[in-house]
């Protein structure tokens, strides 16, 4: 066996294995409340790594036994594969380089504007159509609740670094001047004016800032930095197939050349 059929063998079975820490880290992603209710950023990096796995088997299947029509669906499938995540990778840094995120004076956490992200993120994110079940899902997690029993006091919530949806949806906008009781009840605005939102927020747990736009901006904020992780897995993975894909077309050759020695012999 080549040279390069060793190569593509042994690095196709590295790349299968790699594909099982990229299926955990989407199925680890997929359950995040926000991707667990935005069924449209759901599964992406979990079928990625399902494909992974089925197309570095069958190169390595292809290469180590020669097999140069499995070679050649391979190498057809990875090209496929390759070139879609070169799209996605480029549409995800398109839809994601603004974070819509505003600094709070005194305080440890950002507040969210939905304003500030992409209008494609916010059309298909948060459209009026989608945003009613989505609001509904992101109550039925009751993420809001953990922030009580984490804070005791003020002091220690206003330094904390909670995320984007807990920022957007389970507090109201710091401009209103609500009067903090705990994370999630604040009351007496003297601010109420200053926003839509003041008047949308309730000290009910089961409505909070629900209904309000940052906590639209919050869903867009969580969903962002996550999938720029993401991203970054993505990078790696395009480079790491690149590499593969390139030694499987010497391997491809070299079945070829096989194929046609085997034949002048005979």
């Amino acid at each position: 066996m080549g040279l390069s059929n060793n190569l593509t063998a042994t690095v196709n079975f590295i790349a299968l294995l790699c594909s099982i820490p990229i299926t955990a880290s989407g199925l680890w992603l997929a359950s995040k409340p926000d991707n667990e209710c935005v069924h449209l950023f759901r599964w992406p990096v979990v079928v990625l790594g399902f494909s992974i796995l089925v197309i570095s088997l069958m190169g390595f299947v292809g290469a180590y036994y020669y097999k140069e029509g499995l070679l050649a669906l391979y190498l057809c499938c990875m090209a496929i594969l390759i070139t879609l995540l070169l799209v996605v990778l480029i549409f995800a840094f398109a839809v994601t380089t603004s974070d819509g995120s505003v600094w709070v004076p005194g305080r440890g956490y950002k507040e969210y504007r939905l304003e500030g992200f992409s209008s494609w993120f916010r059309n298909h994110v948060t459209n009026d159509e989608n945003w009613y079940k989505i609001r509904n899902c992101l109550i039925d997690t009751n993420f809001c609740a953990k922030l009580t029993s984490q804070f005791v006091g003020a002091p220690d919530f206003f330094v904390a670094h909670i995320s984007p949806l807990q920022s957007g949806c389970c507090k109201p906008p710091e401009l209103c001047g609500y009067q903090y009781v705990n994370p999630t009840m604040w009351t007496n605005p003297t601010n109420p004016a200053a926003d839509p939102d003041c008047t949308l927020w309730s000290s009910d747990q089961s409505q909070l800032c629900y209904n309000c736009n940052s906590c639209k901006a919050g869903l867009l904020g969580n969903l962002r930095n996550e999938w720029r992780k993401a991203n970054i897995i993505l990078i790696v993975t395009v480079i790491v197939l690149i590499c593969v894909y390139v030694i499987a077309c010497s391997a491809f050759r070299n079945a070829q050349n096989k194929d046609l020695f085997r034949k002048n012999k005979s």
